[in-house]
């Protein structure tokens, strides 16, 4: 088993003719992702992936969500804590930002996650009806 890293998925999923740099290495990414027998992808590169995808990319929600969905459908891909994945990318789908849905998701055994400053956080898990509670300190 081998393990990659954001670059390669940015590569295997994001087609950029524009630059020669991509266009040289999708292949590689490419054939490392399909040629090989089992392929990890740790949670955090998932994490900065999206982040990767949305904020250089500009590729919208629904379209991370697909790409994440194809991923874990993956037979070789191994995604550390797909489940949790899995449960963040549908609270992603929902309205949260991806961050806070993996954050969430991976707190599901706790109480309640507690966050300074993130009142939008907090009320978009509320209206959304997500467990555990996100609350402020007081």
């Amino acid at each position: 088993m081998i393990a990659v890293d954001t670059n390669i998925l940015a590569r295997f999923f994001c087609d950029d003719p524009d630059d020669p740099e991509a266009a040289r290495q999708r292949p590689m990414a490419r054939k490392l992702m399909l040629g090989t027998r089992t392929i990890f992808v740790p949670a955090t590169v998932v994490l900065e992936f999206e982040w990767v995808m949305r904020g250089f990319y500009e590729v919208e929600r629904d379209a991370f969500c697909a790409t994440i969905d194809h991923l874990l459908g993956m037979s070789q891909v191994v995604v550390e804590r797909w489940q949790t994945v899995q449960d963040a990318i549908a609270m992603h789908r929902q309205g949260l930002d991806f961050a806070d849905a993996l954050h969430l998701a991976s707190s599901a055994s706790c109480e309640r996650l507690v966050s300074f400053d993130d009142r939008g956080f907090a009320r978009r898990a509320k209206r959304l009806r997500i467990k555990p509670d996100v609350v402020l300190p007081d």
